[in-house]
């Protein structure tokens, strides 16, 4: 457990309580990590949404990062409206408001099956901006430690298999996107890339863009950064991709900072259980 010291102490007792406290230092120093992995691979590095959204230190982070990937219509205005870069988004599903909503904000658009792929295609093609169609795949390897949050475990819904993959639309998209990670070290994402290329490395060469997705954990001490720029940096020399991109969520953030709370009770159940103010509508065990 982390100490804070007397001057850190008092400051977060002025806080309102609960709230976020964030450390400048530390996130600038997680953020020019990943601009080390750009500047080592050519690989974009895209902030995910989901895991981070704090829009007031965005400022900060759009120096270092290439841009933003989000969910769904909300998250790609954020990003469209206070990071001001580019915009990526992947959704199991869009509806069609969803879509002529995301035609206003997006820059990449992702989609997770076949059919959904041929459903909007055609209305991104009509667009009166440049968006590019991506296809998001599932190279059928786990590596996630708890098996029910695995986005490859069996039958998830996350990303089509290669076996149905639908061939006849590929010249619908100029990328594939995968994840399989999940706060890990860069030796579960050499093994990732063994499981992609084995199901899908023919097609591989036919795109300009691959997405490795998120749950690299590149601000972990431990992390080994020098495997992942090398296995980056071969895997364009073997398909000559254009681009490349990794969506780090918690990694941008990570020991950035402190969650300020207050205890609000004290009960005993054979031990001393504090309760908090963290949360009240929603669970946190």
């Amino acid at each position: 457990m982390t100490t804070l010291s007397p001057e850190l102490h008092a400051a977060c007792a002025a806080l309102p309580s609960p709230c976020f406290l964030i450390d400048l230092a530390a996130l600038r120093h997680n953020a020019e990590l990943l601009a080390l992995v750009r500047a080592r691979t050519g690989c974009r590095v895209l902030l995910a949404l989901k895991a981070f959204a704090l829009w007031h230190v965005f400022p900060l982070l759009r120096n270092y990062l290439d841009g933003t990937c989000a969910s769904g219509p909300w998250e790609a205005r954020l990003g469209r409206d206070f990071f001001g870069k580019s915009v990526h988004v992947c959704a199991p599903a869009y509806s069609n408001d969803d879509l002529l909503d995301l035609l206003e904000t997006a820059d990449h658009i992702t989609f997770n099956s076949c059919s959904q792929l041929e459903r909007f295609a055609p209305l991104v093609r009509r667009a009166p901006r440049t968006i590019a169609c991506g296809l998001r795949v599932n190279p059928e390897h786990s590596e996630a430690p708890v098996e029910k949050y695995s986005p490859c475990c069996r039958y998830s819904r996350l990303g089509t298999t290669r076996r149905e993959l639908r061939l006849d639309l590929l010249d619908s998209i100029s990328g594939l996107h995968l994840h399989t990670l999940c706060e890990q070290n860069s030796d579960a994402f050499a093994r990732t890339l063994n499981a992609f290329e084995m199901r899908f490395g023919d097609l591989i060469s036919r795109m300009r863009w691959i997405n490795f997705g998120g749950g690299h954990h590149i601000t972990r001490s431990d992390y080994n950064l020098d495997l992942l720029c090398q296995l980056l940096c071969d895997f364009r020399t073997r398909y000559g991709i254009e681009e490349l991109y990794i969506e780090p969520g918690e990694a941008v953030a990570l020991n950035a900072g402190f969650l300020v709370a207050s205890v609000l009770d004290i009960m005993r159940n054979e031990m001393d259980i504090a309760i908090l103010d963290v949360s009240a509508s929603a669970h946190m065990p």
